[in-house]
């Protein structure tokens, strides 16, 4: 492919699913496992996603075999995102095989042998989202994959907790922690100096005038979440690898990749301790590397398994 001329929120959330596969902690992700196997199949397990994007998550759990009977509602404050992930979801069990039923706006009903879930989508933010559903609805499982590292975390996680029935699961995913790398170098010093301010560009973010994000927030959560309460059962990284094959790159992994370094020119543009020259000529570099199929990128994030009191 070539540089593209414009980028989309949602084919970069449709080009990281393979991403995620890979990066997902296969030993968080068991421990899950085992902690769910412990409900009777003919219960209906009631399933929370926050940040849910275009439903990657939802179809992840179908494939790998997470849930059998559930009630999944998945939450995104992008209206785009869900649109999106209506019409993905239902193309998606139509290929593997599933009953479709639309059951009411934005309602899909999904059955295939001793599976019967139904996913319920929704626009919202998730501060209004949470003081609506605080003490009227509870959940059984909380997830949240590459989102808190978009918030205030210390301030969110209470409210996110308030949603969840005493000793309910959280599953969060995909956190990112303090490490941006790509390979290879082209000018050390100049790597690590754009490393440290889009790290710090991500710290100093603000979303409708609230703090929004941490560079660190994967490591930072261990202590967050003891603040909180919460009893960890599992925890550990899930690095984004990305890197080309005899074939190229996996899947629409290089577009993946020219939306990060996309990202990184856009948060960073206008720089005062960058050279406007020197960083474009940087950023290009990049792109063409995806292109010339040399490009390794990588990034640290954690995973995290836990209960509520």
């Amino acid at each position: 492919m070539t540089v593209p001329s414009e980028y989309t929120f949602e084919r970069y959330l449709s080009s990281k699913k393979t991403v995620d596969d890979r990066a997902l902690n296969r030993v968080v992700w068991q421990s899950l496992v085992r902690e769910l196997s412990v409900v009777p199949r003919d219960k209906k397990l009631k399933i929370l996603e926050v940040g849910a994007g275009i439903g990657t998550m939802v179809e992840r759990s179908l494939e790998w075999g997470l849930v059998h009977r559930a009630e999944y509602t998945a939450l995104d404050a992008m209206p785009e995102n869900i649109e999106e992930a209506a019409s993905r979801i239902v193309n998606w069990a139509d290929e593997a095989g599933y009953e479709v039923k639309i059951e009411g706006a934005r309602t899909i009903r999904l059955r295939q042998h001793d599976r019967d879930v139904t996913v319920k989508l929704e626009t919202a933010d998730v501060h209004e989202f949470m003081a609506r559903e605080s003490g009227e609805s509870s959940w059984d499982l909380l997830t949240a994959n590459a989102f808190l590292d978009l918030v205030d975390v210390p301030s969110t996680l209470p409210g996110l907790f308030s949603l969840l029935r005493a000793r309910g699961l959280f599953y969060f995913t995909i956190n990112f922690d303090g490490a941006t790398i790509f390979q290879p170098e082209i000018d050390p010093a100049l790597d690590a100096k754009v490393e440290a301010l889009y790290h710090e560009a991500m710290d100093r973010r603000v979303i409708g005038g609230k703090p929004s994000g941490d560079s660190r927030s994967g490591r930072h959560l261990f202590g967050h979440l003891r603040s909180a309460g919460a009893e960890l059962v599992a925890a550990g990284s899930s690095d984004w690898v990305v890197f080309p094959g005899s074939l190229g790159y996996p899947g629409d992994e290089a577009y993946f990749l020219h939306f990060i370094v996309h990202t990184v020119g856009s948060a960073l543009e206008g720089h005062p301790e960058l050279d406007a020259d020197r960083f474009g000529r940087w950023i290009a570099r990049r792109h063409s590397q995806i292109e010339d199929g040399t490009l390794v990128y990588m990034a640290h994030q954690m995973d995290f398994l836990g209960r509520v009191p």
